[in-house]
């Protein structure tokens, strides 16, 4: 283990020192992401179905723990979209104390993932799987605001997505027309500001402005401290939930998909900031961070938290180029909690709305989408499956069952890619084959393999048999392009090899990785002598041996 596998970048950066220069660009990026990290804290948490106070609480503690303590030099964390549906099912099945256990559970699992060395695993994930879990979550989040957008008088929103849909158009004769205007008002800040002033946060701007009008005319709007009541800048002590082992077993698939999520999210802003800034991130100890917030946040009244690309992306933007910046930004938040939670109470919902459905357009990704469909019927099948059953059913079914459909893909599609076929097909004079200037005996059957042998692909060994002919004394197996044989397949080629040793049939291989050729030698598969890294030396020993 390399001894720096297990250092936060910080260390590392202090260790080096910090330029003058660069100290104050983090520290201004720091204050800049710190503001627009805020309207993005508020809204993820009462989308979240909790209080504002509690998004702010999160990205003050977990933004500073993962700052501290991550592999990334500009990892910026903090609650995100991709928490919103699975924290709102939990919450609402399980109140907050099942959501702070199952946030606790996936901070210990998010470490033990660091641990065991998994963050260079994450990356074989397939993207379509990304791609259909994150469009259905940014469809039920603009689900979820419509209410708010359009300021309809409703006491009780079914969760679920159609019932939802369905009570929405019932209420329609409630609309608000002024929440509507400060909804879509907020839209176009937060879309405008940034491409006429580019420095400039847009949701910041959306939100100062429409506070002030809703404030100033009393207009009738619905504000934060009118649904939560007025905010307190009051930092809650830490609470310890009782272990009951049934409660906990109940939440365990719900804590597998936080963490899942949370390492998926952190480690992809983790390369995409890599791309941007020509660094390189430590997976792992990435991985114990974002556990670590994970294991803090909700001790403390928080939700669950992981790195933001779109913070973190803007605070390199804004110059960042090591963890100070994002250590700034959270400490920013943890002054306005402090100071000015009574302006924070008077923001519009419906400003926090327009804010999300925007956040809810850019998580879609709907240029992928369409690509992904357009590749293959496997990749398809993929991507729709992850994306209805995140909008149907939830994340804790949508995810498991997303990874079972890859997976089984993925293998079908390995296992046809193998080929095992014989290269001696006709005669020809004496000879039946010649090839790499080796005439191959007619006493002699060459078989090529091409690709993996693995429990998906052992079946295909069924064919042999059909090809091997009672003139034939010797059968060589070409395996040069065989990457791996795993248990299955070495079970496979075992029986094989034994069932042409009973006709009395000799076995060669040739071209073998020294893997595979270790591991038929370990377990009395064949023997040194009957293994060769030439084709051609395989050859003359086949010659020799049928003399």
């Amino acid at each position: 283990m390399k001894h720096t596998e297990f250092t936060p970048k910080l260390f590392h950066v202090l260790k080096e020192g910090v330029p003058r220069q660069q100290l104050v660009r983090d520290i201004s990026a720091g204050l800049i992401v710190g503001i627009v990290a805020l309207p993005l804290a508020i809204a993820f948490a009462i989308a979240s179905g909790v209080s504002p106070d509690r998004g702010i609480l999160t990205a003050i503690l977990a933004g500073l723990l993962i700052s501290i303590f991550g592999g990334s030099r500009v990892q910026i964390g903090g609650p995100t979209g991709a928490f919103v549906v699975i924290v709102y099912g939990i919450i609402r099945q399980h109140g907050y104390e099942g959501l702070l256990i199952a946030t606790l559970m996936a901070g210990i699992i998010l470490v033990l993932m660091g641990l065991l060395r998994l963050g260079s695993l994450i990356k074989y994930i397939p993207q379509t799987l990304i791609t259909g879990f994150t469009s259905g979550i940014a469809v039920l989040i603009f689900s979820s605001q419509i209410k708010d957008l359009l300021g309809l008088n409703l006491e009780e929103v079914p969760a679920e997505f159609i019932p939802r849909w369905g009570t929405y158009l019932g209420g329609l004769s409630t609309l608000n027309p002024w929440a509507l205007v400060i909804g879509l008002f907020s839209i176009a800040a937060v879309v405008l500001v940034p491409r006429l002033l580019p420095k400039v946060p847009g949701a910041f701007v959306a939100i100062l402005v429409s506070t002030v009008l809703v404030s100033l005319f009393e207009l009738p709007v619905e504000t934060i401290a009118g649904r939560f009541g007025p905010l307190s800048p009051v930092f809650p002590p830490p609470v310890f939930p009782a272990f009951d082992p049934q409660i906990w077993s109940g939440l365990l698939l719900a804590a597998f998909s936080i963490a899942l999520l949370g390492a998926l999210e952190s480690l992809l802003s983790a390369v995409v900031a890599d791309g941007v800034i020509g660094g390189r991130h430590r997976s792992n100890i990435e991985l114990i961070a974002q556990g670590l917030a994970n294991i803090v946040s909700p001790l403390f009244g928080g939700i669950p938290a992981t790195g933001a690309i779109a913070r973190t992306m803007t605070s390199i933007k804004l110059g960042a180029r090591t963890p100070i910046a994002g250590i700034v930004h959270a400490l920013t938040l943890l002054v306005i909690f402090l100071v000015a939670m009574p302006l924070v109470s008077a923001i519009p919902m419906a400003c926090l709305a327009g804010i999300l459905v925007v956040v809810a357009w850019n998580m879609s990704e709907y240029r992928y989408f369409i690509l992904s469909c357009r590749i293959n019927i496997h990749e398809t099948a993929v991507l729709l499956t992850t994306f209805f059953l995140t909008v149907f059913t939830d994340l804790t079914i949508a995810i498991p069952a997303g990874f079972v459909l890859a997976l089984v893909l993925f293998m079908k599609r390995m296992s046809e890619a193998v080929d095992i076929n014989p290269l001696v097909a006709s005669k020809s004079g004496e000879s039946l084959f010649s090839t790499d200037g080796e005439e191959i005996p007619e006493e002699v059957q060459v078989f090529e393999i091409n690709g993996p042998l693995f429990f998906g692909s052992a079946g295909q060994f069924l064919n042999v048999h059909a090809y091997v002919q009672s003139h034939h004394s010797l059968v060589l197996f070409r395996m040069r392009y065989v990457p791996i044989m795993d248990s299955s397949g070495l079970r496979r080629f075992t029986e094989i090899v034994h069932a042409l040793k009973k006709q009395g049939i000799r076995v060669l291989v040739s071209g073998a990785n020294s893997r595979i050729t270790e591991k038929l030698i370990k377990h009395g598969v064949l023997g040194r002598d009957a293994i060769f890294a030439d084709f051609s030396a395989a050859v003359k020993k086949a010659k020799t041996l049928i003399e």
